[in-house]
């Protein structure tokens, strides 16, 4: 068995750095099981499944939220390098179009990419969107057919597929299996020939770029770094050259696959750091560590900060609860640098925060993990996107809230889009492009992949996009179709604020910016969503859905009537009449002064995504 070269022992020429790129469910994940098995660095007696998904709702779902880096031994077993040990760093990325910027960073610190595809299904939306972040970086892709043990397996078909959109030949595709193993050893073969060793100058001062970091609650900030120049050693102290924050190095080493301590990292080495600080601000994704005693004076170019495209109010259902869950957020942070947050104050659900997501399924997981993680109970406000809006009488607004909108006169408002592609077989285009158009989207190039593959090629409203889109999308071309979609600029929209008012009252929770042709459709849903929710009280409730202040839907909570002629038997009916207008006058008063009580579960149930079609689990998943 080939011995796990020590931390900072290895020379750069022997070093490969690398990740797995692709669509969902080909098998990225499965395929990094079988080179941690071949490479022997996890025990047969500890292997699992899915091995480097750590977290359980990763295992759950059956996807990777989490980039994960490993480094393991490798010995060329076919000519070259053969008899010398290669040290492979690899990253397993996430394929979901959501956490498109856990892959950019997994990107630029390596030197090559393995573009999988699945030889039963072929290329996907997510593999050309992999592949173009890969070809930005300059990276050398090896393209790999995976599943040729499947019965359904098209290599041939879909190597040709490959070899046009790379422009290599059908035969330079090579064919995996990531559940039998075969083939794996020779792409680890072909991993230490064909990507190039990384680059970086030895005795310069040391600088290393953060592409990950997570919290422990016993040992503080754990920082991930890859190391461009010069070499960082234990016991160093070390500078983060944006915050220019100092710290004691108390532990360095690498993961292979569980955290190994060493003696140091040199250039081109992939490993991690731990100061023993607990403020999660002080190690931020895309910053560049040097040495205190010998600093560099340049930063590393770091990332793109991600902008976030949806936004949604999360508040906990009890209000105690409320540092909790800033603190949460700041741990949450720290480990998925997409997120966004500040804090906002509702009528209705009381102290929150706005957030800042990349997608629903994005929210959908930090809320889900908030919960888990951090014991937690939290409302989620409907989603919603940012929308630009400039005033009759000049100036300009961002709206990130429906109750940001403004009450007076609007000259235009502009909303996101994106830039879509959907690929799916020919039989469906038809079915799709309905779908599309009935959005609001326009086409902006179709073309043949292969003869029975079309992509085609439309920039969509964000908004239209971010409920029931995808679920729509599979449903009509009966599961084939795949998504991908990019932020594309914005466009000017007709579009207007609907507030939901109870007994006369706006309820912020409940506004929503929508486009004018549907918002006669939301007004009449929410309304009759919420005489279901709400209980009735001592008098009636109306419920209505206005624009400004013209009513475009109403429902009534009729009100709980005590029997005052129970005791009136027999007599005149002017009797019953007395008693029946003093019960009326009595409603009439109460009616006044009465206020409407909306339970907690109403809200929860009113707010809940999942029932507008919202639910994105697996957006892309075939």
């Amino acid at each position: 068995m080939p011995s796990t070269p020590a931390a900072g022992a290895t020379a750069p020429e022997r070093i490969r750095n690398f990740c797995i790129i692709a669509h969902i469910d080909h098998g990225k994940s499965t395929l990094a099981d079988r080179m941690l098995q071949l490479t022997e660095v996890v025990d047969a007696r500890q292997m699992r499944a899915q091995y480097l998904d750590r977290m359980d709702i990763e295992r759950e779902r059956g996807i990777t939220i989490k980039s994960q880096a490993v480094r393991m031994p490798w010995r060329v077993r076919e000519g070259g390098l053969s008899g010398e040990d290669s040290v492979l760093n690899m990253i397993d990325t996430p394929g979901h179009v959501d956490f498109t910027y856990e892959v950019s960073r997994s990107l630029a610190a390596c030197e090559g990419a393995v573009l999988l595809v699945d030889a039963a299904q072929g290329i996907e939306a997510q593999t050309l969107a992999n592949l173009y972040l890969a070809l930005e970086d300059d990276l050398t892709i090896i393209p790999v057919l995976n599943k040729i043990d499947l019965p359904a397996a098209q290599p041939e078909k879909y190597a040709e597929e490959l070899a046009h959109l790379i422009g290599c030949q059908p035969e330079d595709c090579l064919r995996v299996s990531g559940k039998t193993g075969e083939g794996v050893s020779h792409l680890l073969d072909e991993i230490v020939r064909q990507i190039p060793a990384p680059v970086g100058v030895a005795d310069a001062p040391a600088r290393a770029m953060i592409f990950d970091s997570v919290y422990d609650v016993y040992r503080g900030v754990v920082t991930y770094v890859r190391v461009i120049d010069g070499r960082i050693e234990a016991r160093d102290r070390i500078k983060m050259m944006s915050t220019g924050a100092v710290h004691e190095l108390l532990e360095i080493g690498v993961i292979s696959p569980e955290p190994l301590k060493g003696k140091g990292l040199g250039v081109g080495e992939v490993g991690y750091l731990m100061t023993g600080v607990k403020d999660v601000r002080q190690s931020r994704v895309g910053d560049t560590v040097t040495i205190n005693s010998r600093p560099a004076t340049d930063a590393l170019g770091g990332y793109k900060d991600p902008k976030p495209m949806v936004y949604s109010g999360l508040y906990p259902i009890d209000g105690s609860d409320y540092p909790d869950l800033r603190d949460a957020l700041d741990k949450l942070k720290l480990n998925d640098a997409a997120l966004s947050y500040e804090p906002e104050t509702s009528a209705a659900l009381g102290f929150g925060f706005r957030c800042g997501f990349l997608g629903l399924l994005h929210l959908e997981i930090i809320r889900e993990r908030l919960e888990r993680e951090f014991g937690l109970d939290l409302i989620s406000t409907s989603p919603n996107v940012v929308y630009r809006v400039n005033l009759d009488g000049g100036g300009e607004l961002t709206v990130t809230n429906p109750s940001e909108y403004p009450t007076g006169k609007v000259a235009e408002v502009f909303e996101p889009i994106v830039r879509a592609t959907v690929l799916t077989p020919n039989d469906y285009v038809g079915a799709v492009m309905e779908l599309c158009q009935g959005r609001r989207g326009s086409l902006q190039g179709m073309d043949y992949l292969s003869a029975d593959r079309v992509e085609l090629r439309y920039t969509l409203p964000l908004a239209e996009i971010i409920f029931d889109f995808f679920d729509q999308l599979k449903s009509r071309t009966k599961g084939y179709a795949s998504l991908d979609y990019e932020p594309n600029g914005e466009q000017q929209a007709d579009l207007v604020k609907v507030d939901i008012l109870l007994h006369g009252e706006a309820v912020d929770a409940f506004s929503a910016i929508v486009h004018k042709d549907k918002a006669y459709n939301y007004g009449v849903g929410i309304a009759a969503k919420l005489r279901s929710l709400i209980p009735r009280q001592q008098f009636e409730v109306p419920i209505q859905a206005a624009i400004g202040s013209r009513v475009i839907a109403r429902e009534t909570i009729r009100a709980i009537r005590k029997d005052v002629l129970a005791k009136c038997y027999g007599g005149d009916i002017t009797r019953k009449r007395k008693l029946l207008e003093k019960q009326k006058e009595g409603k009439k008063r109460m009616k006044m002064v009465g206020r409407v009580e909306v339970p907690q579960e109403a809200f929860i149930a009113a707010l809940s995504t999942s029932d507008d079609g919202a639910d994105q689990r697996g957006a892309g998943k075939k």
